[in-house]
């Protein structure tokens, strides 16, 4: 079995490549966002094309990105990690140039597969914006990869590899391990004489997906039951995170920003549902850790520094909320090792993970993260379907 458009080190699809590819550039892949007021239903129709969304659904929407000007920060934010990566490179001496491409606005995948072309760059190492495994967060970019080679006729002439999922990767766990111990430092300053641990809880989450697409995450053979690999992620994660800098306290694995019918199930519960739940069970504090999230796009300032928060406040809850980590050290540190690691087809063993489930797949699995509801689709980086 081959991968579509793949280097010769993954085109027969191993788990882990043992050959070394040279590599001429770095794509970096990211979900986009509105930058002014015009640009908010434009861009929400681009999010949820196919899926015959009514227009008063997309402006309930549309208010979360109103109430900030109309502009998400997540483009701005993908700026300083291209150039964050751009100085990483160059502290290295590693002679590969970034090209940047969103899903859902300018600029987009084709248009940055055709700078590349024009400059002569055909063997691309994709780095997606995403930690975890799930159909949004890995299989569309896969997907969309696919598409942008097709839209530009590319196909045949540039290869995507992508690096693997890197929920576990020390570069991207690390900046949790301090911003929580950071945060409870904070909450035993806010709240003087507090016990953490009978009055704090720590509040781990990421985006809610449907229950039917996270139970499809990952390989099936490996059997991870209820909530897929994308749940077993982040609670390996979390328990991590825990483990150096928990302090003993007690914590749970919640979710936010749910987009669908109230029929469909999802992943649950809610993080402003258990926070109502814990005022009264004696809680007094919480630290809200965004282990689903590289940067403080909307979906954390919006649905945790205002929705989580306000419930925090309206409950007597103390809330502090860890960084995500955006451009810290380690994580574009971390992103380089990535593509390093994959360059030069380092062994297993000598891969950076801190959980017993990776390091990841490089070729992602057949079947892997399927969407229940589009089907397969071509992806490249990956075995079909």
């Amino acid at each position: 079995m081959t991968v579509r458009a793949a280097s010769a080190a993954s085109i027969d699809g191993p788990e882990h490549v043992s050959e070394p590819t040279a590599y001429d550039a770095i794509l970096l892949a990211s979900f986009g966002g509105p930058e002014g007021q015009d640009d908010v239903i434009p861009f929400l129709r681009n999010v949820t094309r196919g899926r015959g969304i009514p227009e008063e659904r997309l402006e309930e929407v549309a208010h979360h990105y109103r109430h900030f000007g109309g502009v998400s920060p997540i483009n701005d934010q993908n700026r300083e990690l291209k150039a964050a990566l751009e100085a990483e490179l160059a502290r290295r001496g590693i002679d590969l140039p970034v090209y940047w491409g969103n899903r859902n606005w300018d600029p987009y995948l084709p248009e940055a597969l055709r700078e590349a072309d024009a400059a002569g760059h055909t063997k691309l190492i994709a780095i997606a914006t995403s930690a975890y495994s799930s159909y949004s967060s890995c299989r569309q970019y896969r997907e969309d990869f696919a598409r942008a080679l097709d839209e530009t006729g590319l196909d045949g002439r540039i290869t995507i590899d992508k690096v693997r999922q890197f929920f576990d990767h020390p570069g991207f766990v690390q900046p949790f391990i301090e911003g929580l111990a950071e945060g409870l430092d904070e909450i035993e300053k806010r709240v003087p004489g507090i016990d953490l641990a009978t009055q704090a809880r720590v509040l781990f989450t990421t985006h809610s997906i449907p229950t039917a697409d996270a139970e499809r995450s990952g390989p099936q053979s490996r059997g991870f039951g209820e909530g897929g690999a994308y749940a077993a992620q982040h609670l390996a994660v979390a328990e991590v995170v825990m483990a150096e800098s928990g302090r003993g306290l007690g914590w749970e694995l919640l979710y936010q920003s749910r987009s669908g019918p109230p029929t469909q199930p999802w992943l649950e519960p809610d993080i402003n549902d258990r926070i109502e739940e814990l005022a009264g069970e004696g809680v007094k504090a919480v630290a809200i850790v965004p282990i689903g999230f590289v940067s403080d796009h909307l979906e954390v300032k919006w649905d945790l520094d205002t929705e989580a928060m306000e419930t925090a406040e309206e409950n007597d809850i103390v809330a502090v909320r860890v960084p995500t980590p955006g451009t810290h050290d380690a994580y574009v540190k971390g992103l380089i090792d990535l593509v390093i690691e994959r360059r030069d087809a380092r062994p297993v063993e000598e891969r950076g993970s801190v959980t017993a489930l990776g390091p990841w797949y490089d070729v992602c699995r057949p079947g892997c993260c399927e969407n229940v509801r589009l089907g397969f689709k071509p992806v490249v980086a990956g075995l079909a379907p």
